[in-house]
């Protein structure tokens, strides 16, 4: 492992600046120039060129087998398809929206409108009617591609509201085909003369934000954007993209295309050379029997998904007896990956013999069932969308599987920073990405600037553009801090800190993010604003629930009796109690309450991108809070 990470000891160091003895400001050079001519239409047709049989895709049969897709087959099939849209009559600088789950129809049709010179607006495929026709409307699509019949019927209610929109195609239905068929009789040079009226400075994709606080912006991001993002990350994370082993770099894709994360990577690995595959379907087998069948070396995941991963095995060593051993091999995991931290950083001196001894004892047994449930070959994931917490980075770390946490916005084009390769800080989101300036307000906001921070937000009545930071620096609405050494650390968001009836400042994030990587709890949300004291509501996990009911003999307890059983409240009290750990007595939960159901999207609970919608939430479980501050504990 050190000859592959003996590259990152050439890397820069950030550069910090201090004011009042306080870190404000890190930022960290760029590793690779800007692009300043061509876009992101260009990257299949030069990776055909330069390497025509590199495996660049791999796309998945009817029988759950994997077809690799090369180079040279991949951009005849983006020449087909963007010549079939121009044959449509799609105009340079039209939007066509996007609204599927994660497919090879969608990173196709994505190249292909950049090659006709088309702006892509995604669409989460799991969007109401009346969210569809906004984006639509707002952003003046004329053409929408979705992937099933039920999803083009879901805008059937509003066609007459939308007279912008002229095209709709369906994948299902062989409409990717049909658009290259109908192409067919286009000259290719049609296709390169849109191509070169490409700049870095052209409008790639208008992105909508999840309006966690308000209604949905797009977010206008150039290919210039996108370059310097994926060409400063494919540097950095040379690990991950770059380095040379017996496995050749391949990802799963499973996160949503239409979120500014998963699309970014989709970028880097085409960029890259890095062969990618789609995963629809987040259903728990489905997406286990995908890792099984690709064997990806590494992944794109939220927290969510590696404390699933984390909880479920813990789960299964319970019912074989052996939770006792799990969680001795975790604490194990943790310590190493600890020690590992401390000698990379020059704090300690590594693992012990005793250490390296144990955790050689429980690899079989324990850490190789984590790594083959996500397809036995992961070796890496780059993990964001918020903190996933140093007690979770460092068991993963001590399983074999490093982390690279990073942190970004829609609005940074996915991540400003990221963890360095051999340099990670255990619950920090690493360094600015190179070519990132990263600043902390007087009040604690963490401010950006850099070449993939965004033009502006979509604004048609405005001219199309309105620009976002005018200063130079975007202004993200998360609460932060650096450290002497540049690394970041999010403790908020600014419109979510709550400050109670005794004037105390508290940031719910960290105990919410705590509490919901317990094994029993889905979903978590802090409240107090103006409150005496700090309340929580939790939902249950199903499969957590469950799976405590099995081992602790309650299967008769019915489900409404269950939400006030001693015994599952003395549980979650134990975990309320571990996360007040956290914080001070002031920032304590004090009571906390079961809610019967899950925060759900299709309930308005939560954005696409599971986020807490907190109005709605608060809104819709306002007895069960009034409840709560009905005594002073």
């Amino acid at each position: 492992m050190s000859d592959l990470y003996a590259p990152a000891s050439l890397l820069p160091e950030p550069e910090v600046k201090r004011l009042g003895g306080v870190v404000r400001e890190a930022s960290l050079p760029l590793l690779v120039a800007p692009v300043t001519h061509g876009s992101l239409a260009d990257i299949p047709f030069d990776n055909a060129a330069a390497d025509p049989g590199a495996p660049v895709l791999s796309r998945k049969d009817q029988e759950g087998g994997w077809t690799d897709v090369s180079a040279a087959e991949f951009a005849a099939e983006v020449l087909g398809v963007a010549k079939g849209l121009i044959a449509e009559g799609l105009a340079p600088g039209d939007r066509i929206a996007i609204m599927a789950r994660t497919t090879y129809e969608w990173t196709l049709l994505d190249f292909a409108a950049w090659a006709a010179g088309l702006v892509t607006v995604p669409v989460y495929p799991t969007s109401s009617a009346y969210q569809v026709r906004s984006i639509l409307q707002d952003s003046g699509a004329v053409a929408l591609a979705v992937e099933s019949v039920a999803q083009a019927a879901t805008t059937g209610p509003e066609r007459d509201r939308l007279p912008d929109l002229r095209h709709m195609w369906v994948f299902e239905k062989g409409h990717m085909e049909r658009l290259a068929e109908l192409g067919r009789d286009v000259p290719d040079q049609e296709v390169a003369v849109r191509r070169g009226m490409l700049g870095p400075d052209t409008l790639a994709t208008v992105i909508y934000t999840s309006g966690t606080t308000g209604r949905p912006k797009g977010c206008v991001l150039s290919h210039g954007n996108f370059f310097a993002e994926v060409d400063n990350a494919i540097e950095l994370l040379y690990p991950i993209f770059k380095a040379k082993t017996s496995d050749a770099a391949s990802t799963l894709l499973f996160l949503p295309l239409s979120h500014v994360f998963g699309r970014m990577v989709a970028v880097a690995c085409l960029r890259a050379r890095v062969k990618l595959g789609h995963a629809p379907s987040l259903q728990t087998d489905d997406l286990l029997a995908d890792l099984a069948s690709f064997r990806p070396t590494f992944l794109l995941a939220i927290p969510y998904v590696l404390e699933k991963v984390f909880n479920t095995g813990r789960a299964t060593a319970e019912k074989m007896g052996r939770g006792s051993s799990f969680d001795r091999a975790a604490r194990i995991a943790r310590r190493y990956g600890e020690a590992v931290e401390a000698r990379q950083h020059g704090t300690g001196p590594g693992p012990s013999r005793s250490l390296r001894a144990a955790r050689a004892l429980y690899d079989p047994l324990v850490y190789r069932r984590i790594r083959n449930a996500l397809g036995g070959r992961v070796r890496y994931a780059i993990c964001g969308g918020s903190p996933l917490g140093r007690r979770l980075a460092a068991f993963y770390a001590g399983a074999g599987i490093e982390i690279f946490e990073g942190y970004g916005l829609t609005e940074s084009t996915a991540a400003a920073t990221v963890t360095p390769p051999v340099r990670p800080r255990l619950g920090t989101v690493g360094w600015p990405l190179p070519g990132t300036r990263v600043r902390i307000a007087g009040d604690g906001e963490v401010l950006l600037s850099g070449n993939q921070v965004f033009r502006g937000y979509w604004d048609p009545s405005a001219g199309g553009v309105v620009p976002a930071s005018p200063d130079g620096w975007f202004a993200t609405g998360d609460i932060g801090e650096l450290d002497d050494d540049g690394y970041l650390t999010i403790t908020g968001r600014k419109k979510e800190i709550l400050i109670t009836a005794g004037g105390k400042n508290v940031a719910p994030a960290p105990l919410e993010n705590w509490l919901r990587s317990h094994p029993l709890i889905a979903q978590c949300m802090v409240l107090g604003d103006r409150r005496p004291y700090i309340t929580a509501l939790i939902t249950l996990d199903p499969e957590g629930i469950t799976h405590w009911r099995q081992m602790n003999g309650k299967h008769g307890v019915p489900p409404e009796l269950l939400l006030d059983d001693p015994e599952l409240r003395t549980v979650l009290q134990r975990a309320i109690d571990e996360a007040n750990r956290l914080v001070s007595r002031p920032e304590s939960i004090r009571k906390f309450a079961v809610l019967p159901r899950d925060f759900t999207e299709e309930a308005g609970h939560l954005t696409p991108s599971m986020k807490l919608r907190r109005e709605a939430i608060a809104r819709d479980f306002a007895d069960d809070i009034e409840g709560l501050y009905a005594k002073t504990p």
